[in-house]
């Protein structure tokens, strides 16, 4: 077969979990099926800064780049339906999206689209106006109604699938995203880059992180006001533990930044902005424990990255979290910042809770790294 696949997603400056989950989809679709011919669909005005040299050991991967204005083409594909992406490929059998976006594709060519989570159908109000429109205009339900497979990330995504699209559930199959346990496993982090790392962000010898794009549905908000509790009911044992917000700026960032300033603690808290892939494993082990209080995840990388690292983890009980930590990790009602509290608490003076849950959580994250995934197209 000659396989279309919609590549745009790796064109970003910033890494994303959508790009962190295509590439390992890439890599095994590639690698499983050696017959088949890969055309790799690119598009920008700009030249694309990617390193592309991974794809020379795939003899059956090539790449078609596009320059057309993002903005144009995107108006094309949606009021013209046009141009069809499979036949600038010069024709393909099958079209694969690693996440909904603008297309355009003939009738008779089949169509795989890969779903992470359906937050914007559940939570629209932590989406921004412009955000909310780009999800009305790409369609996410339409593309999902006529896709001929639909590839969910976790069981929470596949039952949303069916209850809010109502997909036929024989038409979804589900795969963990991928994820490579040994990056983060604390041999292999030397001395010198994890003392370089903290250098680079300005790292306090001691604290609580957080790693993701700042957003609402991310929930800092409520992990600022835990943590606070936390200084004030702790003062004497807390007063040299800072709290670390890693990530780049979404949509809706204001209240968190508004929240820092009001906040009576917030010098102790530090925003370092996006952080390189290849720095995130060295920032996890440097922490004291991890918190992600997401209130909406399709999978969530972060905590599983946490886990891995061996850094007792303090997440949500909603959505597909629990689904993936299993018990390697505590979980808390992300509305009730006090439950936070109360986590962060129980980790920092209980040695051995924070010992137990190091261990567990790298058991859990290795067990989701060696788990059996099958894409298939």
């Amino acid at each position: 077969m000659k396989i279309g696949i919609d590549a745009r997603c790796l064109q970003d400056k910033q890494k994303t979990g959508v790009a962190e989950y295509a590439l390992g989809v890439f890599e095994y679709l590639f690698s499983a099926h050696p017959q088949d011919e890969f055309l790799l669909f690119f598009n920008s005005y700009h030249e694309i800064d990617f390193d592309l040299e991974w794809l020379k050991k795939y003899p059956n991967v090539s790449t078609k780049k596009f320059s057309f204005p993002n903005k144009l083409i995107n108006i094309a594909f949606y009021f013209l339906n046009w141009p069809k992406v499979d036949k600038m490929l010069g024709g393909v059998d099958v079209f694969y999206m690693p996440n909904p976006s603008f297309v355009a594709l003939s009738k008779y060519c089949r169509k795989i689209v890969t779903v992470h989570d359906l937050s914007f159908e559940r939570f629209p109000e932590t989406f921004s106006l412009k955000r909310r429109i780009w999800h009305f205009m790409v369609n996410p339900r339409k593309l999902c109604r006529q896709g001929d497979k639909i590839w969910a990330v976790s069981e929470s995504t596949r039952q949303d699938l069916e209850v809010i699209y109502g997909i036929n559930s024989q038409k979804i199959s589900v795969n963990l995203p991928p994820f490579d346990f040994r990056r983060f496993l604390p041999e292999k982090l030397s001395s010198e880059k994890l003392e370089e790392v903290s250098v680079k962000y300005n790292l306090p010898s001691e604290f609580i992180l957080f790693i993701g794009t700042v957003e609402p549905r991310k929930n800092i908000t409520a992990l600022i006001d835990a943590f606070a509790q936390l200084k004030r009911e702790a003062s004497i044992d807390t007063k040299d533990l800072k709290l670390v917000i890693a990530g780049g700026n979404g949509w809706l960032y204001n209240d968190v930044f508004e929240k820092i300033e009001s906040n009576p603690f917030r010098n102790d808290i530090i925003l370092t902005d996006f952080i390189s892939d290849e720095d995130k494993p060295f920032i996890y082990r440097l922490s004291k424990i991890f918190v992600y209080p997401s209130i909406f995840e399709g999978f969530g990388y972060p905590p599983i990255e946490a886990m891995a690292s061996g850094i007792p983890t303090v997440t949500s009980n909603c959505s597909s979290i629990p689904e993936v930590v299993e018990d390697g990790a505590i979980l808390i009602d992300p509305y009730r910042p006090y439950e936070i509290t109360i986590a962060m608490k129980k980790l920092l003076f209980d040695k051995n809770l924070y010992q137990y849950y190091s261990e567990k959580g790298r058991l859990q994250a290795k067990k989701i790294s060696e788990k059996k995934r099958s894409w298939e197209i």
